[in-house]
This record gives structure tokens, C-alpha cells and sequence, in this order.
């Protein structure tokens, strides 16, 4: 019989190799997409969609996963999730249709929103809070912030022998997690529905409102922004209201989970904005290839992965709130180091130093911010926990592309919109370490729990 401790580590790895996927598909299609527009003769518009249909779906269910992971069981609604991922990405490997394509694009994203955060709970239930944790979601954090910049390289790589391949490449993954994670994951205490039944009209309210919110940002329409507002305004009202609400208002009572969500929404909006744009940069100022963006990218993921580990040793000897802090300041000095570029930066002496810095502010914020999400809340609710603050992420992850999108547009020139969206980009990581500063310098007490009503 495997021993408990082996058994625990091959879990987290399981677990972390899903969470790997779901961020690593976000920029799976920013090289490919070029590709897939010439063979299959698809407009800008539809292109557009392969993207963000992805993110939208992904950042609009997560609240919702969240609390299924609860409500269902995190073992049964991480296999059901993942399988739905699986089968979507051969699905989309193998169509030529356009709207099709999107639409396999949106189902992955809602699957993603559903695995992640029963991913993390199950994460936080199996290992007992302290160094263990500390140090598990630490190696859950690296996954998912080495995620998005593996999915640029493998993008590149994958791209030069034929875009499908971009498609099936999260499959065998899937598939061998699939198989091994029944064998190893804890199956947990049965899951009990609440007395007053599922908050269907909170989680129709908060999923669309996010849905429209995500598109609003991105296709710049006000429309969807005010019907946005008013479903986020409606869901306020059902959850004060609800006997059983999908999230209790009183959560966020809590200055230290509350803190560590806007953190990681500025946190979002900072790196995933930022790499959004400096692939452009790359690419149209300077020139360079998909497949040597890529590569240059390596060097970053890098230094998350050396940074990530040492993480949870940094926390417990300086605590969450100033390790936060920290890289979050590190990753703004990173991003505003490639105002140093200009037209024909140097990768060695002017773009290297800008990509290490950054990922190693990326690797200390990170858990960081996980860590201090998670650890209000006890057992029974770390589904709400973990899915607010992946939710928070993504739709950082959305506001932030849109924002220095719409911000580069502003530059009178090619090179002064790219550096107004370096700017917005490092102030979005500054403002984050402010946040974090000041609302995770306390110790938590413990978990709280939050009782249903709001």
C-alpha cells in the first residue's frame, strides 16, 4: 500500500498538473491564431473569441465552482470537469468551422472554472494547515503562474508543425490524470445539500454579471456594462436575501481575505495584462518570431520556479503580508524596466533583467496571495474560499488585457501606446502591493466560520 505521505505528494501532483492546464489554455491560442485565421479563413472578430470565450466562460463560472466543488464533492466535480476539458480539446482539434471552434473554447472555460477550485480545496483539505500546506500551495501557485507562460512557448513550438496541435496538446495530460487521480485522491466526507437548496438565482446573477462585465471590457460596449452592473447589483441583493447563498456577504467581513482578493485582482491585472502586451512588443516593435518569443520567455519562467519554492520558507520566517508585498513590488519593478526597450532593446543587458525580476516578484506574490485566500475559512468551505480567489484572478486577467489594450491605443505613436500600457501595468502591481501591505500585515487568528445568511 502506497504510504500516506507518498500517496499526498503523488495527489498534489496530480492536481497541480489540471490547474497547469487550465492556466496554461489561456495563452495557448496567442500564437496560434494568426495560423488558424489563414487556413481557416476566419474574420479578426472570430479570432478574437478563440481567446476570450475562454476567459469569459472561465472567469464567469468560477464562484460558481466554487461552491458546486462544495456541494457536490471536490473529487467527483474535479474527475467531471476535467473529462468535459478533455473531450472539448479534441473536439476542437478536429473542427474547421469557426463558431464551432469558439464554442469548444467556451466549454473548456467553464470546465476549467469548475476544476480549479475544486483542485485547490482538495489541496487545502488534504494537507493540515501550517508549513505542509504552506509549502503544497506553493508548488500550486507555481503551476498555475508557469501555466500561461509555458502555453506562449508550447504555442510557438507547437504552432510551426500545425495549429491543431495547439488543440491536443492538453489530451494525454488529461487523460493520465484521469486514470491516476481515483487511485490516489481522498474521496472525503459525502456532501450534503444545504436545507434551503442551490442559490440558482445567485448563480445565474453572478455568472452572468461577470460574463457581460469580461465582454463589456472587451469589446469596449457600455450596454453590457450597465446590464453588468445591474445583474452584480440584483446578485447583491438575492445573497442578502437567500436562506442559502452561494456566497455569504459575511466572507468578506474578513480584512485579510478581502485583501488578499483585490490583491490577486491587481495582481492579475499587472502580470497577465503586462505578458498580454509584451508578446505584441516583441513581436511587432522588435521584431522577434513566435518561436523565439517563446523562448525568450523562458528565462521568466524560470526565475517563478526558483522564486515559488522558496515562497512558503519566506512566509513563515517574514510572514504572508510582506512576502506579498515584496513581489508584488518586484514584479512592478520587471514590468517597468521594459520602458527601457524602446525600439531596439538588447535581450541580454535591457530585456533579460526585465524578465527575471518580474518572475521572481510573480513566484513570491502568488502563493503569497493563496495562501492568504484560503486560510480564513475552514474545511467545509474552502470551495467558496478557492473559488473566489481564482475568480478574482480572472477576472483580473480580463480587466487588465482590456484596459492596456484601450490604453495603448491612447500613444501617438506605435512605441508611446506600448510604454502608457508598460506604465498602467506596473501601477496595477504597485497599487497590489499597497493592498497587500496594508490588509495581510496581521496574523490570521484561525479559520472563521461564515454562516449562510449574508
Amino acid at each position: 500500500m502506497t504510504h500516506p505521505v507518498g500517496r499526498e505528494r503523488v495527489a498534489l501532483v496530480l492536481l497541480c498538473a489540471a490547474v497547469f492546464l487550465d492556466s496554461m489554455d489561456l495563452s495557448l491560442m496567442g500564437v496560434a491564431l494568426p495560423a488558424i485565421g489563414a487556413d481557416l479563413s476566419l474574420p479578426e472578430s472570430t479570432l478574437q473569441w478563440l481567446m476570450s470565450g475562454y476567459a469569459v466562460a472561465y472567469g464567469g463560472f468560477l464562484l460558481l465552482g466554487g461552491r458546486m466543488a462544495d456541494l457536490v464533492g471536490r473529487r467527483r466535480m474535479f474527475l467531471l470537469s476535467l473529462a468535459v476539458f478533455a473531450a472539448a480539446s479534441l473536439a476542437g482539434g478536429l473542427l474547421s468551422s469557426g463558431w464551432p471552434l469558439v464554442a469548444t473554447r467556451v466549454i473548456k472555460g467553464v470546465a476549467a472554472a469548475l476544476t480549479a477550485p475544486a483542485a485547490l480545496s482538495l489541496i487545502t483539505t488534504t494537507f493540515a494547515e501550517g508549513p505542509r500546506r504552506n509549502r503544497a500551495l506553493g508548488v500550486y501557485a507555481l503551476a498555475g503562474a508557469t501555466g500561461y507562460s509555458a502555453g506562449l512557448i508550447a504555442s510557438g513550438l507547437l504552432t510551426e508543425i500545425s495549429w491543431r496541435l495547439v488543440f491536443f496538446l492538453p489530451i494525454p495530460i488529461s487523460l493520465l490524470v484521469l486514470v491516476t487521480a481515483p487511485l490516489v485522491l481522498p474521496r472525503g466526507d459525502r456532501p450534503t445539500a444545504p436545507a434551503g437548496g442551490f442559490d440558482a438565482a445567485g448563480a445565474a446573477a453572478v455568472t452572468g454579471g461577470v460574463l457581460l462585465l469580461v465582454y463589456a471590457l472587451t469589446e469596449t460596449s457600455w450596454q453590457a456594462g450597465v446590464v453588468a452592473a445591474g445583474l452584480l447589483g440584483a446578485f447583491i441583493f438575492i445573497e442578502r436575501r437567500q436562506r442559502t447563498p452561494l456566497v455569504p456577504l459575511g466572507v468578506f467581513r474578513s480584512r485579510r481575505l478581502t485583501a488578499a482578493n483585490l490583491a490577486a485582482l491587481a495582481w492579475a491585472c499587472a502580470t497577465i495584462g503586462w505578458q498580454f502586451v509584451a508578446v505584441l512588443y516583441l513581436q511587432q516593435v522588435l521584431g522577434y518570431t513566435a518561436l523565439t518569443t517563446g523562448l525568450g520567455i523562458v528565462p521568466m519562467g524560470l526565475a517563478i520556479v526558483v522564486t515559488a519554492n522558496l515562497a512558503g520558507r519566506l512566509i513563515s520566517r517574514w510572514g504572508l503580508g510582506r512576502v506579498a508585498a515584496a513581489g508584488l513590488l518586484l514584479q512592478a519593478a520587471g514590468i517597468l524596466l521594459f520602458l527601457r526597450a524602446g525600439t531596439s532593446g538588447d535581450y541580454v543587458t535591457v530585456l533579460l533583467p526585465a524578465l527575471l525580476i518580474h518572475g521572481a516578484g510573480n513566484g513570491l506574490s502568488f502563493p503569497s496571495l493563496n495562501i492568504a485566500a484560503v486560510g480564513g475559512l475552514p474545511n467545509d468551505q474552502q470551495g467558496l474560499a478557492s473559488g473566489l480567489v481564482t475568480s478574482a484572478v480572472q477576472i483580473g486577467a480580463g480587466i487588465g488585457v482590456a484596459v492596456l489594450a484601450a490604453v495603448m491605443a491612447l500613444g501617438d505613436s506605435t512605441l508611446a501606446g506600448y510604454r502608457l500600457a508598460f506604465l498602467t501595468a506596473g501601477s496595477f502591481s504597485l497599487l497590489g502591493a499597497l493592498v497587500a501591505h496594508l490588509g495581510l500585515r496581521a496574523p490570521a487568528a484561525g479559520p472563521t466560520r461564515v454562516t449562510t445568511r449574508a
